[in-house]
């Protein structure tokens, strides 16, 4: 089998192309597993996984515990709101108690950028980055790149749009660094106050006219605008917002193509996308959801591999 060149799974900036071949092909597997009537596999039943989300989550954390369960691991899910990090625990003593219980692989959400980095320098674990601040979430990249390469048969030479809250999102940038490696063209769009200065050096276009963008592309990922990471207002009104890069029904139709549609969720149904798109037949949103655990079962199968007993 092969294996990754990474020990823990950080950011997608961390991986090469050959790294997201083995973790798709690792994945196929997986998603015929998961199809079967009986869904288990008993490949991890000695391995222990803890789950820390010290920020909220629904999709993620389910589609992990989910994976991990359907590895046969062991899991323990820690929600940093009932924890003794409101008594003011550190992030590596809370980390250590839990893996004094011989944990061996630790997914963590953190509001703070690097923290997954930070956490794989001082503990004797296998990290995993679910997410962390407004910097990378690498396994919703890996799962969107996975559904674009089901849907269209390959990332390679593919055009695809990121719309929406670019500067606020950590799904955007891994997207940008997954698609690249895979040999996508990639292009931003949203409001100007959304869009960070520094995106044009990662040799990303952007486009601030909505109907041009999706002229342009094979996909369009559609991502909601992040007010709880908003602290001034970057538009006049959401309303002026949907008028502007929201897409519906009436602005597909008029494209002369038929293009993929994805949103990594939650969606915000009216804003960024109306319902009828959403659940249309050119949305792979559910399909994105499905193949979410078969990634994630790949990598956390992968980077076990790697522990040493």
């Amino acid at each position: 089998m092969q294996k990754l060149s990474v020990e823990h799974l950080l950011g997608i900036k961390y991986l090469n192309a050959n790294d997201i071949d083995i973790i798709f092909k690792t994945a196929d597997g997986f998603k015929e597993v998961i199809n079967r009537p009986i869904k288990k596999v008993p490949s991890l039943r000695d391995i222990t996984i803890a789950n820390l989300f010290f920020e909220n989550s629904t999709r993620t954390k389910l589609s992990f515990e989910l994976a991990e369960k359907r590895l046969s691991a062991d899991v323990i899910n820690f929600s940093a709101s009932q924890s003794s990090v409101k008594k003011g625990e550190t992030l590596i003593d809370t980390v250590n108690n839990i893996l004094s219980m011989k944990v061996d692989i630790v997914v963590m959400r953190h509001g703070n950028v690097g923290a997954g980095v930070f956490l794989s320098k001082h503990v004797n674990a296998k990290i995993i980055n679910a997410g962390d601040g407004t910097h990378e979430h690498p396994t919703q990249a890996l799962l969107d790149s996975y559904s674009i390469r089901e849907k269209l048969g390959s990332v390679k030479g593919k055009k695809i749009v990121i719309v929406g809250d670019i500067l606020h999102s950590r799904v955007a940038l891994s997207n940008i660094f997954a698609l690249q490696l895979q040999g996508a063209q990639v292009k931003v769009c949203g409001p100007t106050t959304l869009i960070p200065r520094y995106i044009t050096s990662l040799g990303v276009e952007v486009e601030t006219n909505l109907k041009k963008a999706l002229e342009w592309c094979d996909v369009a990922n559609v991502l909601r605008v992040q007010h709880e990471r908003m602290d001034i207002k970057y538009f006049p009104s959401t309303r002026e917002y949907t008028q502007l890069f929201g897409i519906n029904k009436e602005i597909l139709d008029n494209l002369g193509k038929k293009i993929v549609i994805m949103h990594p969720g939650p969606i915000n149904r009216g804003v960024e996308i109306t319902s009828e798109v959403a659940d249309s037949d050119q949305s792979i949103i559910l399909n994105q959801v499905e193949n979410g655990v078969a990634v994630r079962m790949a990598v956390i199968y992968l980077l076990a591999q790697q522990i040493k007993r």
